[in-house]
C-alpha cells in the first residue's frame, strides 16, 4: 500500500485538531522512542558492564565512548538529508523518484562512514597527550579504535532507517534496535567478563560487542525492507546505480550542516570529558554517568522530533504551509511535555540512577549531583531538538547549524572553562574550579541559549511558507 497523508473531511475544534495530530505524531513517535532507547542502551551496556568490572574499565570505556558518540552523532546527521527528501516526495505523491534518492544516500554513507573510520582513528591519538593512567589510555584507544569499524555498516542503517520513517514505517527500527540490544549484552557479558571460557577483555569487549550489533543493524534492516510489502513500490536495491554526482552534491548541502549541528552539541557534551579528565578517574566516570542516562533521556525529544520532520516534511511535500506549521507546534507541545515527566523522574532518582551505573561511593555521589544539573536542561534540551526537527522538515538546515555553533562553540564551552577550570586571569570566575559542575552549568545555558534562538528561528519560516503559498495576506509580512 503507498503511504499516502490522512485528509480529515470534517471541521473539528482546535481542540479535537490537536488530539488528533498528537495521536498521529505519537503513533509513528513511539516505535522510533523504543528503537533509540534500544540504540542508546548500547552505550549505556557499554558502560554499566564496564563500571562494574573496574573503575579504570569504566574511565577508559567512558573516555573512549565520548569519541564514538560525537563520531556517530556526527554521521547521523549528515544522514539525516535523506529524511525530508523522502518525506517532501511521499507527500507530493511522487514514489518514483524516492528508489534513487535512496541508492545515492547509500553511496553517500559508503563514502562518509569511510571518513569517519579514519577521523576516528585520528581522535583517538588525543588521549596520548592527556594525563591519564597507561591502562586507562590503552582501553580508551582500544574501545575507538574497534568500534569505528562499525561506521560503514552505521551509515548505511540510518539511511535506511530515514528513507523507513519517512514512508511511515516505524515499526522495524524498535524491532532491530531491540534485537541488536539483546545481541550486545549477550556478547558483552560473555566477553568483558570471560564467561563459557571466552577470554576476559573488559572494557574491550563492549567495543566488540557494539561494533557487531551495528553491523546486525543494517543486514536486518536490508532484510526487512526487502521482505515487507509495505516497500515494494520504493524499493531502493532492485538494481545496481552508479554514484549521480548532481544528487550526491544536493544531498550533502543539506546533510552537513544537520551533520554539523550534531556534531556542535556533542562535541560539546564530548568535549567535557576530556577536559574534565585532569580532576581524575572519579570526575571523568561522574561525568560520563551523568551524560550517558541524560543521552537516553534525550531519546524520547529526539524520537519525537524525527516524527516531526516527517509529518512537516509530508504537508510541505503536499503543499500545505498550514499543516506544516500546525503539526511543528503540536510536536514541540508533546515533546515539552514529556520532557517536564523525565525531568522529574530525573531529579527523583538521581541516586538510584548513579547507583545502578557503579558500585564505586565516590563516584556515584558525584555522578548523582551532576544528574540534578542534567533535570534541569530536560524541557529546554526537549525544545531545541524539537524545533530543529521541524525546521528540517522545511529541509532548511543552515540557520539551525549557525544557532547551535555559536551556542555550543561560542558559549557553552568558554564558560564551561571559566566555571570549571577557573583560570585567573577572569575576573568573574570562581574562587575554585568548579570541575565537572561548571561545565554542566554552561550547558544548562547554551541549550537555553540553542532552545530561544530555534524557536524564533521556525516561527520565521513557518510564517514565510505561509506567505509564499497564499495561507495569509502579504501584508502580515510587513
Amino acid at each position: 500500500m503507498t503511504p499516502t497523508i490522512a485528509v480529515a473531511t470534517a471541521n473539528p475544534t482546535l481542540a479535537a485538531r490537536v488530539r488528533q495530530e498528537a495521536g498521529a505524531l505519537w503513533r509513528l513517535a513511539w516505535p522510533i522512542l523504543i528503537g533509540q532507547l534500544a540504540t542508546v542502551g548500547l552505550s549505556v551496556v557499554a558502560v554499566m558492564m564496564a563500571g562494574h568490572a573496574s573503575a579504570q574499565d569504566l574511565a577508559g570505556v567512558s573516555l573512549g565512548a565520548s569519541i564514538w558518540h560525537i563520531t556517530t552523532t556526527t554521521v547521523l546527521g549528515v544522514m539525516m538529508a535523506i529524511n525530508p527528501i523522502v518525506a517532501h516526495m511521499v507527500g507530493a505523491g511522487d514514489h518514483a523518484r524516492i528508489p534513487h534518492a535512496v541508492r545515492q544516500a547509500l553511496w553517500k554513507a559508503l563514502a562518509v562512514g569511510l571518513v569517519a573510520v579514519a577521523l576516528m582513528n585520528l581522535a583517538a591519538l588525543v588521549f596520548d597527550h592527556l594525563a591519564l593512567e597507561p591502562s586507562v589510555r590503552a582501553l580508551a584507544q582500544g574501545f575507538v579504535r574497534i568500534t569505528s569499524l562499525g561506521l560503514p555498516a552505521y551509515a548505511g542503517y540510518r539511511v535506511l532507517y530515514g528513507y523507513s520513517a519517512s514512508l511511515n514505517q516505524t515499526k522495524p527500527m524498535m524491532v532491530i534496535a531491540v534485537t541488536a540490544l539483546l545481541l550486545n549484552g549477550l556478547l558483552s557479558a560473555l566477553l568483558v567478563y570471560g564467561l563459557f571460557g571466552l577470554p576476559r577483555l573488559g572494557g574491550l569487549g563492549c567495543a566488540w560487542a557494539t561494533t557487531a550489533a551495528m553491523w546486525f543493524n543494517l543486514l536486518a534492516m536490508v532484510w526487512w525492507t526487502r521482505r515487507s510489502p509495505a516497500y515494494r513500490s520504493t524499493w531502493p536495491l532492485s538494481h545496481f546505480e552508479p554514484p549521480h554526482w548532481p544528487t550526491l552534491a544536493a544531498q550533502l548541502r543539506l546533510g552537513l550542516p544537520i551533520g554539523m549541528t550534531y556534531f556542535a552539541e556533542t562535541s560539546a557534551f564530548g568535549l567535557i570529558a576530556l577536559l574534565v579528565a585532569r580532576f581524575g578517574t572519579t570526575e571523568v566516570a561522574a561525568h560520563q554517568i551523568a551524560l550517558n542516562f541524560a543521552s537516553f533521556s534525550f531519546m524520547l525529544p529526539m524520537s519525537i522530533g524525527v516524527a516531526i520532520l516527517t509529518r512537516v516534511g509530508q504537508a510541505m511535500g503536499a503543499g500545505d504551509a498550514r499543516a506544516a506549521r500546525f503539526r511543528a507546534w503540536v510536536g514541540i507541545g508533546v515533546a515539552l511535555a514529556f520532557a517536564i515527566a523525565s525531568a522529574l523522574c530525573m531529579a527523583l532518582l538521581n541516586q538510584q540512577i548513579a547507583a545502578a551505573y557503579t558500585s564505586d561511593r565516590a563516584v556515584a555521589a558525584l555522578a548523582a549531583q551532576l544528574l540534578l544539573l542534567a533535570a534541569l536542561f530536560q524541557l529546554t534540551d526537549a525544545s531545541q531538538v524539537a524545533t530543529s526537527c521541524a525546521i528540517r522538515g522545511y529541509k532548511v538546515t543552515r540557520a539551525p547549524m549557525v544557532i547551535h555553533m555559536l551556542a555550543f562553540w561560542g558559549l557553552s564551552l568558554p564558560l564551561g572553562c571559566v566555571l570549571g577550570l577557573a583560570p585567573g586571569w577572569l575576573p568573574f570566575g570562581p574562587a575554585e574550579a568548579m570541575g565537572a559542575h561548571g561545565f554542566w552549568i554552561a550547558l544548562v545555558v547554551a541549550l537555553t541559549v540553542a532552545a530561544v534562538g530555534l524557536t524564533a528561528l521556525l516561527h520565521r519560516v513557518a510564517s514565510n511558507h505561509l506567505i509564499r503559498s497564499n495561507h495569509v495576506r502579504p501584508a502580515i509580512a510587513a
